[in-house]
C-alpha cells in the first residue's frame, strides 16, 4: 500500500514544522516547554490540516516519550486500559521515568463517561494527554479534564505556509506546478495543509506539469466543491443563518440540503441553530430556544440519515418565527460597560451579608425584594440596556 504524500512529508522536528509560530516560534510557549523538557497535558484546538497530529508527534519525540495514538471515533475504554496496563507492566518506563503521551484525536467525540474514565490517569500523571479537536473544548470536553489540560489554539495555515508545503510536495513527487496553479491551490485549500498535499498528489498522478486548467479538472468532486470552493464551509453556513434571519424559509432549506448532501456534521448545524434561536429570535418567541435545543438533542441521539428531518423541521420553524435581537444587543451593551469600567462597586444594599461584620458594614441594609430603586453601580445609575 502506497504511503500518502501528506504522511511522507510529515516533519519530525520543530525546525521543519510549518505554521503555528505563535506556539512554536522562538520564545513561544510550546517551544519554551520543549526546550526545558517540561511537557504537560494539553488540548490542541484548531481547524483540519493545521498540524495538530504532527505537533503532538514532534513533542513526544522531543522528550523521548512513549507515544500512543487513538482516534476517539473508534477508541474505547479498553484501549486506554490496555495502555495503562502496559505502563504498569513496563520495567523500562518505570526505571527511566519515561513519559507516556496519549494522543487522542477528535477528543470531542469521546462521551462524558469515556472522558471521566480517562481523567484519573491524567490527574495522577500516568498519562500525559494531548487531545486534538476541531470543536470548541469549552462545549465538548468535561470541566475536570479541561482544568488539567492547557488549551492551545492552532490557526489555519497561511497561504505563505501552504506555498511552502506545495513546494515540498512537488519536489517529492518530481513534478512541476505553474505559479498560477500553485497560488490557486494555496487559496483553494483554505488553510488545510493535508488537503493541499492530497490534491497535489492526485493531480501529479494525472499530469506531469500541473497547470491551472488541469488542476481544476482534478477538483471535479462534490466534496471539494462544497468544502473549499464557492460552496465552502463557512460561506454555506453563513448563507444558511442569514436566510433564516431574513425569514426566507426556502433558501434556508436549500442551504441545509447542501450541507447535508456534503456530509456536514449535523451537530455543527444544530448547534448553530441553538445559537440563532437566542441571538436572532430571543424574546420575540421564547419557545424557539426550546425547539432548537430539542432539535440538537434529537440530532445527537439519532444521527444521519434520519436526523436530517429533525434539522429540516427546526429550520422551517426558526425561519418563520418573529425575530428580535433586543436581548443580544442589550447584553452586548452591558458587556461594553463591563469592559470599559471594570468591576464597579456593587451597591451595599444588594450585597450578600452572611456574617455579623458584613451586617455592621451595612451590607444588605434596607434591601427589599420588590424595591424600585436602581441596583446598578453608582456610575451607571439608571442606565438602560434592554427595552421591549
Amino acid at each position: 500500500m502506497q504511503q500518502p504524500l501528506a504522511d511522507l512529508l510529515r516533519p519530525t522536528t520543530l525546525s521543519d514544522y510549518i505554521g503555528q509560530t505563535h506556539l512554536v516560534g522562538e520564545g513561544a510557549p510550546l517551544r519554551r516547554a520543549l526546550d526545558t523538557g517540561s511537557v504537560h497535558s494539553m488540548i490542541f484546538w484548531g481547524p483540519p490540516g493545521c498540524g495538530k497530529t504532527t505537533l503532538a508527534k514532534i513533542i513526544a519525540s522531543s522528550v523521548g516519550a512513549d507515544f500512543h495514538y487513538l482516534s476517539a471515533v473508534s477508541a474505547k475504554k479498553e484501549d486506554i486500559k490496555n495502555i495503562v496496563e502496559r505502563i504498569h507492566g513496563s520495567t523500562d518506563l518505570r526505571i527511566n521515568e519515561k513519559k507516556t503521551i496519549l494522543f487522542l484525536d477528535e477528543i470531542h467525540r469521546f462521551n462524558k463517561a469515556q472522558q471521566d474514565f480517562l481523567l484519573p490517569y491524567v490527574e495522577d500523571g500516568t498519562l500525559t494527554l494531548i487531545g486534538a479537536t476541531t470543536e470548541n473544548p469549552s462545549f465538548e470536553v468535561i470541566g475536570p479534564l479541561q482544568s488539567r489540560c492547557h488549551v492551545y489554539v492552532l490557526q489555519s495555515l497561511t497561504e505563505e505556509d501552504l506555498h511552502q508545503i506545495i513546494k515540498l510536495g512537488t519536489k517529492r513527487l518530481k513534478v512541476k506546478i505553474e505559479p498560477k496553479a500553485a497560488s490557486f491551490l494555496a487559496t483553494f485549500c483554505n488553510g488545510d495543509g493535508r488537503k493541499a498535499l492530497n490534491i497535489l498528489e492526485t493531480a501529479a498522478s494525472l499530469y506531469q506539469n500541473i497547470t491551472l486548467d488541469n488542476l481544476n479538472s482534478t477538483l471535479q468532486t462534490p466534496y471539494l466543491r462544497y468544502d473549499q470552493a464557492g460552496d465552502e464551509h463557512y460561506d454555506t453556513i453563513s448563507a444558511f443563518i442569514k436566510s433564516m434571519r431574513a425569514s426566507q424559509t426556502d433558501a434556508a432549506l436549500y442551504y441545509l440540503a447542501r450541507m447535508v448532501a456534503a456530509g456536514e456534521d449535523p451537530i455543527f448545524i444544530a448547534r448553530r441553530m441553538v445559537i440563532f434561536a437566542s441571538e436572532d429570535i430571543g424574546v420575540a418567541v421564547p419557545t424557539a430556544l426550546v425547539v432548537a435545543n430539542s432539535v440538537f438533542r434529537a440530532v445527537e441521539t439519532i444521527g444521519y440519515p434520519e436526523c436530517q428531518l429533525n434539522l429540516a423541521h427546526g429550520v422551517v420553524y426558526l425561519s418563520q418565527c418573529k425575530k428580535s435581537r433586543t436581548v443580544n444587543d442589550a447584553f452586548a451593551s452591558a458587556m461594553e460597560d463591563v469592559n470599559k469600567y471594570g468591576n464597579l462597586d456593587i451597591p451595599l444594599k444588594i450585597r450578600n451579608a452572611p456574617t455579623k461584620l458584613m451586617k455592621n458594614l451595612n451590607y444588605s441594609k434596607g434591601y427589599s425584594k420588590y424595591d424600585s430603586e436602581c441596583y446598578l453601580p453608582e456610575k451607571l445609575k439608571n442606565k438602560k440596556y434592554f427595552s421591549n
